[in-house]
């Protein structure tokens, strides 16, 4: 019998996804299937019957439904609700579980492209208050020392977010980059900021140490203006196209038995997918 897993959105012709699932699927020999279905937010109460009934083993949940699924779930595990977002649902006797592997994607990516990023104590800077920073802020309290700076152009959403995970937070506005930077080993990008070709007009990268590392969550563009003028400062980058990648791993075992491997092909194959649009 074959085994069926998805992934919503509203739209969801652009997810990757598919062929991430497909690739495992057919590497593996595995007999399922992975699809992309747009589904409206009118619709989603709709398509948990569907998920309820056995159709699925489960799938992944992107936006605008990552906040709506919750009171949709038949349950959510506290990471989920701490994070504040589901991504992935799995079922069980009838039953739909929710989960979030965001935080996993975040740490995979930096543990297979830049070892040893977690073992300073050195200070941590999150640009963006959104709900790609409450992964990141989890992923952060559990692998590294050292504060974390949430830095943020409207200060009040930085300083809500910090209060909801407890840890050792800071929230400041922009202008705290230029007195933060020097103690800063590692900077991550959560904004919106790169896509389209935007950037930052107040980030001095030459302000941190020449050891730091900086990554951005964005990986259209593959290489972001902020990651362009890292490296072009000699500092250490990772783009964001690992984290798509690895927060996929924890689904696919969930749904289908096996514990995928993030390759070198696989990320070849979603590159070349990516310059086709």
């Amino acid at each position: 019998m074959t085994i069926k897993a998805f992934v919503i959105g509203h739209p969801i012709a652009h997810s990757r996804s598919p062929l991430i699932h497909g690739t495992w699927l057919a590497e593996y020999g595995i007999d399922g299937a992975y699809e992309a279905i747009d589904v409206a937010p009118a619709d989603l109460p709709a398509f948990f019957e569907r998920l309820r009934s056995g159709e699925f083993a489960g799938g992944n949940v992107t936006i605008p439904h990552k906040e709506a699924v919750f009171d949709l779930c038949d349950s959510v595990d506290e990471l989920a609700r701490l994070i504040g977002a589901v991504n992935t649902l799995v079922v069980s006797d009838g039953k739909v579980h929710g989960t979030n592997s965001d935080y996993l994607g975040f740490l995979g990516n930096l543990d297979a492209n830049a070892p040893g990023w977690s073992d300073g104590s050195d200070d941590a800077l999150i640009i963006g208050a959104g709900g790609a920073a409450r992964a990141v802020l989890v992923a952060l309290r559990r692998r590294r020392g050292g504060k974390v700076h949430v830095l943020n152009r409207t200060l009040a959403n930085a300083q809500a977010l910090i209060a909801e995970i407890d840890g050792p937070f800071e929230a400041h506005g922009f202008d705290a980059f230029a007195e933060l930077a020097p103690r800063t080993g590692l900077v991550v990008n959560t904004s919106a900021i790169g896509m389209h070709g935007s950037r930052f007009d107040w980030l001095d990268l030459s302000l941190l140490p020449k050891n730091a590392l900086v990554t951005d969550i964005v990986y259209t563009p593959l290489i972001t203006p902020l990651l362009a003028e890292a490296r072009a400062a000699g500092l250490h980058i990772v783009d964001g196209l690992g984290m798509l990648l690895h927060q996929a791993v924890p689904g696919f075992a969930a749904w289908f038995g096996i514990t995928p491997q993030v390759t070198p092909d696989l990320r070849a194959r979603v590159e070349a997918a990516l310059d086709r649009h």
